[in-house]
């Protein structure tokens, strides 16, 4: 990202948005929960398999100023915000939370961790990717931890990244969605195997949601 703003970043009094929609949380701890979806333009991990790549260049965004992200929100019953990317951490994420407190509105993030993390969360789900390992601090941070499985080698991933969270940290296993049919039958039998981890699947896609 040579283009990338850092003095935007750290004020994040304005976010590159990707968009911003009311839908139910299709997958994860919080599957068909309701909940006001921000997706923030930026991504500096680029994984290859990744489903939202027109998220990676910030500047193909307009930048949206909180104030309007968060009267988005409050237009929509949410009682809850979930806050993704591209990669959320890459901003300053305080001032946004902040705002969305004063409304009680419970905050969520989605992230890899490759950043500091700012803001206030009530649950944070940790996905961490091989090729840009999450910071320590998250390991003990996050309320879940969700590793996508591409190939066989991501097992190893996941149980190395399961050895550093809390022992109430939700464990979820999910496929890399263009290999749902290859992989679910080997993440069944994963989770048979060692019943620590749970299963997240994609529940929007099946149900043709956003």
């Amino acid at each position: 990202m040579d283009n990338f703003d850092q003095e935007i970043a750290d004020k994040g009094l304005e976010l590159p948005v990707v968009e911003e929609f009311y839908t139910l949380q299709g997958e994860g701890f919080h599957m068909g929960k309701a909940a006001y979806f921000i997706r923030i333009g930026g991504c500096d991990i680029g994984c290859r398999w990744c489903d939202s790549k027109m998220t990676w260049n910030p500047q193909l965004h307009p930048l949206v100023p909180i104030d309007t992200i968060v009267a988005n929100a409050l237009k929509t019953p949410a009682n809850a915000v979930v806050v993704t990317g591209g990669e959320p951490s890459l901003y300053n994420l305080e001032p946004l939370t902040t705002r969305l407190k004063e409304h009680d509105i419970d905050t969520f993030i989605e992230t890899a961790g490759s950043k500091p993390l700012t803001g206030t969360w009530d649950w944070i789900c940790l996905s961490p990717k091989r090729q840009s390992p999450p910071l320590e601090e998250y390991y003990k941070m996050a309320h879940e931890l969700k590793v996508i499985i591409y190939e066989d080698e991501d097992y190893q991933w996941a149980e190395e990244c399961a050895a550093k969270v809390k022992n109430d940290c939700i464990l979820l296993l999910q496929s890399e969605w263009s290999r749902y049919e290859q992989n679910i039958p080997a993440i069944v039998d994963y989770v048979k195997t060692y019943p620590k981890w749970n299963v997240s699947l994609q529940a929007h896609k099946f149900m043709h949601i956003p």
